[in-house]
């Protein structure tokens, strides 16, 4: 089947705001960050983001102000460009052709109109970089060739934690193993200085980061073995001295000097924010239990705020009094996903496993954390190898109501440990409660888990590896004690002693079908009857699941033979089956349509189809490099506007589905792309007043009394039409002027724009000049009579009704000067 181009994957919500250190605005209103192939901008106060900033094809690497102007931002991507940004407005500016994959920006205040990126060597390969200095050319274009690269460093580390600036420019510092190399622009030369090597048995003392003190000639380096040493006298390479400061137990991730260079803060896997006092080594200030390990820590210019970002996805804003004034949560990424991607009915939220022993719900639509829900209610300690509770299942019933999580800690089967929990959804809350607790659920490991969508009854069912499934049923009566129903085991059916795998209800929860390696078994949940087996070709089940809407009659399977089978229950026969390697298999709740993912030589492929149509609706070669792991669909709040047949499937859900290299991806029609990248442009006209309700009643108001003072007045008047501005008039002046070209480009333009030909009415002024006074006369002596009070006669009405005939255009342009003439002078006269 020929592949549909306009269909394109991309990389939705939910993307790493921890890949780099963001940077605080000037004024500390905005935060920006690099999150996936976009720049987010995020409010200091409110944790919203404001806008996103779009148009790099590929991850961001790096961000950092404009020295030159504090409006605008630089940001550079491994697809091998910069890009300067209005991050007030979210306006991309201009854009800088590197030509080379770029893994950190550096700007300063000394060399305006200059960046430094980090490239990787020319015959290094992927693993030797350099330092690298290009001039931004000046130039009105959009797009500019900026290949002239100026050598500064060789041989250093991608890390953008491992190389800062000094003294505001005057040099450079980067680390890198055991070694610090210190590059003096105004001598020119590069200094290196290195540190011993450890000589106790497992003692790690290679560099990690750097930074710079901001006034005196000071370098900080972090080290491995949770060691910091400050640098002086650096600038002559045999004289250099280093102190020591220790605290931390493990590597130093992360160091910043504040603005004024009076405190170093400093973060790692502790997770606590330490801040010395410069020149007192022994006074430091602590704030503990920030999340996960501190990875990047920025500081604001006015030395206000600091923002330390997290493993667990999260940016921690806080105050110079070392307090956490804000909290921007991400999409919490951990080193593997034991639930299924799932969809909240009720909040339409994404939820899977968040932090250890939580489940995190994850707005799409908004790019939001909502919340955690603590599943083990027990803390977690952050040490290798340790055996800890885990969410490993969960699942929702098709109301929403009920959540159903499995939790497991220990590695062998005679250790094991495994609790069911249900929760209840309660609405004054607006979150889920343990309303039932069940130890030791099955003698060993959960395989599988799913709710009935019947809604007669409340039903789970569980597959484990104890050769039987079991049913837990919601009682009908509620406990006397605590006035709430509880949950108790309805059956427990197995199939000759074989382990069973995964497990489906079909639409109405008439039917159940469970997988017992290479036999499937159908059920009635009523009465608990085997109504049927399936047979198919050689190899354990692995994934079932039923059609739906016109399709219901059919039930789908994937085994461990690389094929993909189709039965139908009606004739209890096997109606196709295609030979291929299906490492995921989904239905779709809203429609009839199913999804396929299928893993071929590193690559997987994605087929979608109906089960009654043995050509599939859709299909996408190379979907993503490395395999997928969980997928969902998820209901649209409103159907595509335009949508063509070849994307007719996405018309009621998108596909979500997470990757190996843990990145969540979605498909999206051309259509939906630029309808989402014309929203994000529109412009706020007023900033100075919110958007409130109160706010759009009042403008209501006011809009109702100019329409009834417009409608009293006479309509015999004619109001003057005052000229219209022309758009390039209206796009220039509410423009901001910092984006605007030179205003010799724009002067002539302007200016021409302005002016008003009257070649064509000279002809037409002069003629009727004689009559123009005639007129004018008898508008006067009108006035008069009007201003004494006279009223009309009948005839007068008249002869006013026959002077209504339609004037020649010269006569109305005269009519029209004269009436903006001041005539009080003659009432004075009058008077006198």
């Amino acid at each position: 089947m020929v592949e549909h181009t306009e269909i394109r994957v991309v990389r939705c919500g939910g993307s790493k705001i921890n890949h780099r250190a963001p940077v605080f605005a000037n004024d500390s209103r905005y935060l920006l960050c690099a999150s996936g192939d976009s720049v987010k901008v995020y409010s200091t106060n409110t944790e919203e983001c404001i806008h996103s900033l779009h148009g790099h094809t590929d991850q961001v690497t790096g961000v950092a102000l404009n020295p030159a102007n504090h409006l605008q931002l630089y940001s550079c991507s491994a697809d091998g460009t910069v890009r300067l940004w209005d991050y007030v407005d979210g306006i991309h500016i201009k854009t800088f052709i590197i030509g080379f994959p770029i893994y950190s920006l550096y700007v300063s205040t000394k060399h305006e109109g200059i960046v430094f990126l980090i490239l990787p060597m020319a015959g290094g390969g992927s693993e030797r970089f350099q330092l690298v200095a290009i001039h931004l050319p000046k130039s009105v274009e959009q797009e500019v060739d900026a290949r002239e690269l100026s050598a500064v460093l060789g041989d250093v580390s991608p890390n953008p934690r491992a190389t800062a600036f000094g003294r505001e420019g005057e040099y450079i510092a980067s680390v890198i193993g055991h070694q610090l190399k210190v590059y003096f622009f105004r001598k020119q030369k590069t200094y290196s200085f290195s540190v011993p090597r450890g000589k106790k048995k497992g003692a790690q003392n290679q560099m990690t980061c750097v930074t710079c003190h901001p006034t005196d000639d000071c370098i900080a380096t972090g080290h491995e073995d949770g060691k910091i040493r400050l640098w002086r006298n650096f600038t002559h390479q045999k004289e250099y001295t280093f102190s020591t400061l220790h605290w931390h137990h493990n590597a130093v991730n992360a160091m910043c000097f504040s603005p004024e260079g009076t405190s170093l803060l400093s973060g790692g896997i502790e997770s606590v924010l330490v801040q010395w006092r410069y020149g007192e080594h022994n006074n430091k200030n602590f704030l503990p239990r920030l999340g996960g390990a501190i990875l990047h820590i920025s500081v604001s210019s006015d030395g206000e705020l600091c923002s330390t970002s997290h493993s667990d996805n999260k940016i921690t804003i806080i105050q110079r009094s070392v307090k956490v004034s804000a909290v921007i949560q991400g999409l919490v990424k951990g080193e593997a996903v034991r639930t299924d991607l799932m969809i909240d009915p009720l909040s339409k939220a994404l939820v899977l496993n968040g932090k250890p022993g939580h489940l995190q719900f994850y707005s799409l639509q908004r790019d939001k954390h909502l919340y955690n829900l603590d599943i083990v209610q027990q803390e977690y300690i952050h040490e290798a190898g340790l055996d800890q509770f885990e969410v490993v299942r969960a699942a929702f019933d098709a109301r929403g109501s009920w959540l159903a999580t499995v939790e497991e800690r220990g590695q062998k089967s005679s250790e094991l440990e495994i609790s069911l929990k249900l929760w209840a959804y309660n609405e004054q809350a607006q979150s889920f409660e343990l309303n039932t607790t069940i130890t030791a659920p099955h003698n060993d490991q959960v395989r599988s888990m799913c709710f009935s969508p019947s809604c007669d009854s409340t039903l789970l069912l569980t597959t484990a590896r104890d050769n039987c499934f079991k049913a837990w049923l919601l009682g009908t009566e509620p406990d006397t004690q605590n006035e709430t129903s509880s949950w108790a085991c309805d059956f427990v059916g197995n199939y000759h002693d074989l382990r069973p795998s995964s497990c489906s209800f079909s639409a109405d929860g008439s039917l159940l079908a469970v997988g017992f390696q290479e036999v499937v078994t159908v059920w009635n949940p009523e009465s608990w009857e085997l109504l049927t087996t399936l047979c198919q070709p050689p190899g354990d089940i692995r994934d079932l699941c039923f059609g739906r809407l016109s399709c219901s009659k059919y039930l789908l399977g994937t085994n461990t033979k690389n094929l993909l089978c189709c039965w139908n229950l009606l004739t209890c026969s096997l109606e196709w089956s295609a030979s291929m390697d299906v490492s995921l298999l989904l239905s779709d709740p809203l429609s009839e349509n199913v999804a396929a993912f299928s893993s071929q030589s590193g690559k997987t492929d994605l087929f979608v189809f109906k089960p009654s149509e043995p050509r599939p609706l859709f299909t996408q070669k190379a979907l993503c490099s490395g395999g997928v792991r969980h997928a969902v669909f998820a209901p649209r709040g409103e159907r595509l506007s335009s949508c063509d047949e070849r994307s007719q499937w996405l018309n009621r859900s998108q596909l979500y589905f997470l990757t190996d290299q843990m990145d969540l991806l979605t498909l999206s029609t051309r259509a939906e792309e630029d309808r989402m990248l014309a929203a994000s442009k529109q412009l706020v006209i007023d900033d100075s007043v919110a958007v409130t309700p109160f706010y759009l009643l009042l403008g209501k108001h006011r809009q109702q009394q100019k329409e009834k003072e417009e409608s009293l007045l006479s309509p015999a008047v004619e109001r003057i039409q005052l000229p219209k501005g022309s758009l390039a008039i209206k796009e220039l002046l509410h423009t901001p002027a910092h984006v605007l070209p030179a205003a010799s480009v724009l002067c002539s333009l302007f200016v021409n724009s302005l002016l008003i030909s009257n070649t064509a009415d000279r002809a037409d002024e002069e003629p009727p000049k004689q009559e123009m006074e005639t007129d004018g006369e008898e508008e006067d002596s009108e006035g008069e009579t009007e201003a004494a009070g006279a009223r009309l006669e009948p005839n007068a009405r008249a002869c006013a009704d026959e002077d209504t005939t339609p004037l020649s255009k010269a006569l109305e342009r005269e009519l029209r000067k004269v009436r903006k003439s001041d005539f009080g002078w003659i009432a004075g006269v009058l008077d006198s």
